[in-house]
């Protein structure tokens, strides 16, 4: 595994209690357990009803303890403050697996699993490594990764070959490589698209080193503020990476009254929100759910392996949606095409980079 950035910046979060904001870990109702064995998870901030990441996670927990025949436990997070509390709750709480959902929960677990071996503990959208040497921090730690970039190249080149205008946009919630590995596949799936079909089609907000950042992952002023500032570029398609800010993007794309494309990421916002049905493109897809819940239920069969997990297009980890309400929009040789360049990207033949690529 290539040496992943470590997220240092996230490990003063790490040192708060829990604040009065937390929220306390909450049984599951719909499983009547058969086992004893407890999966518990913690999300982050946005909590488990935010149609993308979080959500997401959370049913592959439950898809997890329904196999196993097991109750659950999980609380949200609203603050970085809670996390550490967070995690400690369930510990208190006797849990046997801890999914925590987030890079921004990474020196949280670190820290819980370092003080607690004996307990299982998943992390979801980081490697765990806290000092940069390439491995996770404690052995009882499983990382589950997904190299999107190969899933957001197809997207992009896709953007590029609907596109009218000829510009595509995409911004992000914060500056971490979780985030950036969107918009870098995306930017790479342009370029592409530009040299084989001789185009100029041009990325706005990603230019390959830095870009458009809202500095969180609210849905709020100022991620409406950083979509229109794209969209005010002239952009026809847009590409909000950072579960809820999708939300104010289309805010944005309603207020400027433009016909623009929406696409969403980690869940299929078709399905998730049928409120982005008439907007949305297509979604570039995490598996989280089913990668989620294979490891819980390795780990209550005895099987945990702290291997890292990454997901890609060969192995379904990643993908993009389908067109769904598009599909009549879209030429279908381009879609022959993206197909066809999916192919090539599990081959080797198309080489997309990105931190997990090696």
């Amino acid at each position: 595994m290539k040496k992943a950035v470590a997220l240092t910046a996230l490990t003063g979060a790490a040192a708060l209690v829990l604040s009065a904001c937390g929220t306390a870990p909450e049984e599951s109702g719909g499983n009547e357990a058969t086992t004893d064995f407890l999966p518990c998870m913690v999300s982050d901030a946005g909590g488990f009803n935010d149609k993308s990441f979080n959500q997401l996670s959370f049913e592959g927990l439950q898809s997890a303890a329904a196999a196993i025949g097991a109750e659950t436990k999980e609380v949200e997070s609203n603050t970085e403050s809670d996390y550490q509390g967070n995690v400690q709750s369930l510990v208190d709480e006797g849990c046997d697996a801890i999914v925590t959902v987030g890079f921004a929960l990474s020196a949280a677990t670190i820290e819980s699993a370092t003080a607690n071996p004996d307990i299982d503990y998943i992390l979801i959208d980081d490697p765990a490594d806290g000092d940069g040497d390439g491995q996770a921090d404690a052995e009882n730690i499983k990382p589950l990764l997904y190299n999107t970039a190969e899933a957001a190249f197809l997207a992009g080149y896709l953007s590029a070959g609907y596109s009218e205008t000829g510009k595509v946009g995409t911004f992000g919630g914060m500056e971490f490589p979780t985030v950036t590995i969107f918009m870098d596949g995306f930017r790479q799936g342009v370029d592409y698209y530009n040299e084989v079909k001789d185009a100029d089609v041009e990325v706005v907000g990603w230019n390959g080193d830095t870009g458009s950042f809202t500095g969180g992952f609210e849905a709020d002023a100022t991620a409406k503020n950083t979509a229109t500032n794209v969209i005010d570029q002239g952009v026809d398609v847009l590409l909000p990476v950072g579960g809820p800010i999708y939300q104010s993007a289309i805010n944005a794309i309603e207020d400027s009254g433009k016909d623009i494309a929406l696409i969403g990421v980690d869940a299929d916002l078709y399905e998730t929100d049928p409120s982005t049905q008439d907007i949305v493109l297509t979604s570039i897809l995490k598996g989280m759910d089913v990668s989620t819940s294979e490891a819980v239920q390795q780990a209550a069969d005895g099987k945990f392996d702290p291997t890292p997990y990454i997901g890609t297009l060969e192995n379904d980890g990643v993908g993009l949606a389908p067109l769904h309400n598009f599909e009549d929009k879209v030429d279908p040789t381009l879609m022959a095409e993206v197909e066809s360049l999916r192919e090539s990207i599990i081959g080797g033949e198309v080489e997309v980079k990105s931190y997990l690529s090696e």
